[in-house]
C-alpha cells in the first residue's frame, strides 16, 4: 500500500522527476515549491514522509526542518547541492532522518524512501501515546519529555535516543543499534557521537548525571533505560 509523500523542491523538473519515480512505487505525491507551502502542507495534509530541498524560497529548507521536527516525528529526507561535512551534520542535527546531495540517482532516492518508511513503521512513528518509565514521560505526539512533571528540552537526536530506549525499557542497545533506530539512514554518525548525546541527555533528565538512574551504561554493550523505582 502506497504512502503519502510531500515533496518540497523549487526546481520544477526535479520535482516532476521525483514524483514520477515515487508514483511508480505506488505512492501518492504532493509537490510544493517553497518553504512556506511546505510547512502548511506538512501540517494540513499529514504526509507519511517529507522530501525537502534545502535551498527553498520564502522559508529555507533547514528552517522548515527545524520547525517541523519541533512539532512532530515526520520522517524527513533532505536534498541539497551542499556537500560539506558541516552542512550535512547541520541538517542531521536539526532532525533530518536522511540526507542526499545533488546530483543523485532517482533509484537511490526511492530506495532511501522505502527504508525511511519501513523504519517509520517499525519504530512506530504513528504511535502517539506517551511512554512512561518511572517518573519519566516521553510524549512522541507533542515531542515533549517530563521528569517528575518537570518539562525538559531535548534536541531531536537526544529525543530520538531517549524514545528508542524508553520503548523497550531494560533492553541493552548497542551504539550501532541506537544510530540505526534514532538517527535513521545516516552514514555520518560515529558511534562515539552517541556517547556525547547520552552525556548531554543525562545532564537534562538525571538528578545526578554522574550517577545516572535512568540511562545506564552497559559495559561492553551500550546503553539501556531502567525504572529507578522498579
Amino acid at each position: 500500500m502506497g504512502s503519502r509523500i510531500l515533496v518540497a523542491e523549487d526546481d520544477a523538473k526535479q520535482a516532476k522527476l521525483i514524483r514520477i519515480y515515487l508514483e511508480r512505487e505506488g505512492h501518492s505525491v504532493l509537490t510544493v515549491h517553497d518553504g512556506r507551502s511546505a510547512l502548511e502542507a506538512a501540517r494540513s495534509r499529514d504526509p507519511d514522509l517529507l522530501i525537502l530541498d534545502v535551498m527553498l524560497p520564502k522559508v529555507d529548507g533547514l528552517d522548515v526542518c527545524r520547525v517541523l521536527r519541533a512539532e512532530s516525528t515526520l520522517p524527513i529526507l533532505l536534498l541539497t547541492a551542499r556537500s560539506t561535512e558541516d552542512d550535512i551534520l547541520l541538517g542531521l542535527d536539526l532532525g533530518a532522518d536522511d540526507y542526499m546531495t545533488k546530483p543523485y540517482s532517482p533509484r537511490e532516492l526511492t530506495a532511501r524512501v522505502r527504508a525511511l518508511l519501513r523504519r517509520a513503521r517499525t519504530l512506530g512513528y504513528n504511535e502517539r501515546q506517551p511512554i512512561r518509565v518511572g517518573g519519566l514521560e516521553v510524549n512522541p505526539e507533542r515531542f515533549e519529555v517530563r521528569v517528575d512533571g518537570r518539562e525538559v528540552t531535548l534536541t531531536a537526536k537526544e529525543f530520538g535516543i531517549l524514545e528508542t530506549l524508553a520503548r523497550e525499557p531494560g533492553r541493552a542497545f548497542t551504539r550501532a543499534q541506537l544510530i540505526e533506530r534514532a538517527f535513521g539512514f545516516d552514514h555520518y554518525v560515529l558511534e562515539r557521537t552517541i556517547d556525547v548525546h547520552v552525556m548531554n541527555l543525562r545532564r537534562k533528565i538525571e538528578p545526578d548525571p554522574a550517577n545516572p538512574q535512568y540511562v545506564r551504561t552497559v559495559y561492553g554493550r551500550g546503553y539501556k533505560l531502567v525504572d529507578p523505582m522498579g
